[in-house]
């Protein structure tokens, strides 16, 4: 048996455990032109992580807690907003960084990022906190690794070598100027990591697979083409130490844990 990851777009991801689990991170689907499906077309959600308040990440998080009762992993600025979204308080999980947290018997850890999480409240108050990276322990020796809109930082290292994730779900690449404008975000240059930091963020982590992320289409990157080009060519014995991957909105990757 294999857990399956699936990219839905921007930052977003299914995840699917050996037992049956399905994890939604930072699950941005209804207003996310690259998503292949719905929040109307889930067929079940055990679990999900929200990394910051960002309306790419946030996303329909309330509605699908809402629709499939399940535990929301999430920073304490998130846990007030869902909760002015009808959210029962009860399914809402608080971590910090360094926190871990079990629900459904699914272990899940915050570790450090340094990015912002801000949002305006439904209320009309402003909500800030410390946005969140995961590290999903989604079967016996697979750990997945999502940075949120992480900028780099040496202490990546550490996470690598403390936790030994396999598994890393980059944003490491800016998405499209002309959809950011539609937003009215100008003047854009580019993500919190680009393509080359990235690549070096995945290699300071020791992952054995990196997913780069944080794009509608795959075609036109420069980012996409730097990390991949460089995780290539980092090898040992005609190898990639890391082995970097590129997936289409849907597209699955399959792993099987080692049984650590």
């Amino acid at each position: 048996m294999k857990t399956k990851i699936r990219f839905l777009g921007v930052a977003a991801f299914e995840i699917t455990n050996t037992q049956g689990n399905v994890i939604l991170i930072d699950p941005f689907l209804d207003e996310n032109p690259a998503c292949p499906v719905k929040v109307t077309e889930l067929e079940r959600v055990d679990l999900v992580l929200v990394t910051h308040l960002a309306y790419d990440h946030l996303g329909d998080a309330a509605e699908i807690v809402n629709r499939f009762k399940c535990p929301v992993v999430c920073g304490a600025e998130v846990k007030v907003y869902l909760m002015q979204k009808g959210v029962d308080p009860s399914l809402i999980r608080t971590v910090p960084w360094g926190g871990q947290v079990n629900p459904r018997g699914i272990r899940v850890r915050a570790v450090e990022c340094h990015h912002t999480s801000f949002r305006k409240a439904p209320n009309g108050e402003y909500l800030c906190g410390n946005p969140l990276s995961f590290i999903l322990y989604a079967d016996p020796g697979v750990r997945i690794y999502h940075s949120g809109d992480t900028a780099i930082f040496s202490d990546l290292k550490l996470i690598g070598e403390l936790y030994r994730p396999n598994i890393g779900l980059m944003c490491a690449c800016e998405i499209e100027n002309d959809y950011l404008e539609k937003l009215g975000l100008m003047d854009h240059y580019g993500n919190e990591m680009n393509g080359d930091e990235g690549a070096l963020a995945a290699m300071w982590l020791r992952l054995d697979y990196a997913i780069i992320c944080h794009y509608l289409n795959i075609k036109g990157h420069p980012d996409i083409d730097r990390f991949f080009a460089i995780l290539q060519n980092r090898s040992s014995d005609e190898k990639p130490l890391t082995k970097p991957l590129v997936l289409n909105p849907g597209e699955t990757f399959e792993y099987e844990g080692k049984g650590e």
